[in-house]
């Protein structure tokens, strides 16, 4: 898969014809890979490559709609996901208020007519050109029927429509089973392993502290079993999310701490995909030491029933 970033009004010229996703696709999810896949076909139809174009930074940054502070998938994670779709090429087009200020119809004149766009696969919801005046029809109409346009209605799963809005609200509550079926795989982030005070190797439970390393969305405080990837091995674990409340700490700061089951190694400086599959507990203070350690005990016990209950394959082979 190809990667362009662009910057208007530097468009490269095309060497082939395009069939293009268009949107944000914070999360990939469900919705987002139904428009991706409809532009996949369209290709298909049309003889020409699948390109995805999506924007960088978030266009509320820059149209003052709200700070984003966290992602559900930063840019990086989010080019993984669309390669993994079977996308051609992917334009990341730069969205500053210059862009923000094209109208409808400059974006279809100056930006798709020019990469040589003939197929367009959109969301049911999506708007485009300043003040998002532009709606799907606007596409075919001011194409002039060089473009043919694909819209995509609503995906559902568990009888509610799949949004980023409703991932978000699952994470936040630590629904991370309710929110792979909304992702179609396990919700994960990435991140390098730093050193930490070693608490957890004092008790029986070494930890591996993760330091992200782009602006993830953070599950809800508590104690999730997990798969982690070191390279090419996927190793199963218990992630803590949380300030370690039983601990005496002058400034606690949210961690993100990883134990892996029948692992014995060090893991300083490598860096570790996290997938989250089911949260066993929220995050709880103890009166001792002993108390936190019967309570690992029993996390562990639980994890290991359930993951034995799942079906063997791995969660980042999808």
């Amino acid at each position: 898969m190809k990667t362009i970033h662009l910057s208007h009004p530097h468009i490269p010229v095309p060497d082939a014809a395009l069939s293009m996703a268009i949107g944000y696709f914070d999360g990939v999810h469900l919705g987002h890979q139904a428009v991706i896949q409809r532009a996949v076909q369209m290709g298909k139809s049309l003889n020409a490559q699948t390109a995805v174009m999506t924007f960088d930074p978030h266009p509320r940054e820059v149209l003052g709609k709200g700070g984003v502070t966290d992602y559900l998938t930063p840019l990086s994670e989010k080019l993984e996901q669309f390669s993994c779709l079977g996308v051609d090429r992917v334009y990341v087009m730069r969205f500053d208020r210059e862009f923000a200020a094209k109208t409808k119809e400059a974006f279809v004149r100056d930006v798709l007519l020019p990469l040589n766009v003939r197929g367009v696969a959109v969301g049911f919801n999506f708007n485009f050109g300043r003040g998002a005046e532009g709606k799907p029809d606007d596409l075919s109409r001011l194409g002039e029927g060089r473009i043919q346009v694909e819209v995509v209605g609503p995906v559902d799963r568990i009888g509610l429509p799949v949004s980023s809005t409703r991932l978000r609200q699952t994470l936040d509550e630590g629904r991370v089973e309710e929110a792979a079926t909304i992702l179609g795989r396990p919700y994960s982030l990435a991140g390098r392993v730093v050193e930490g005070d070693r608490i957890g190797r004092t008790i029986g439970y070494p930890t591996a502290n993760l330091s992200l390393e782009e602006p993830y969305r953070i599950p809800a405080t508590g104690v999730y079993v997990v798969e982690v990837l070191r390279g090419e091995a996927t190793l199963a674990g218990m992630m803590n999310v949380g300030y370690r409340p039983t601990f005496t700490d002058s400034d606690p700061s949210l961690r993100l701490e990883v134990h892996l089951f029948d692992f014995s190694g060090d893991l300083y400086g490598e860096e570790l995909k996290v997938a989250f599959l089911h949260r066993l507990r929220g995050e709880e203070r103890f009166g001792s030491v002993e108390g936190l350690m019967d309570q690992l005990r029993t996390d562990e016990k639980n994890a290991r029933v359930w993951l034995s209950r799942q079906r063997g394959e791995s969660s980042f082979t999808s």
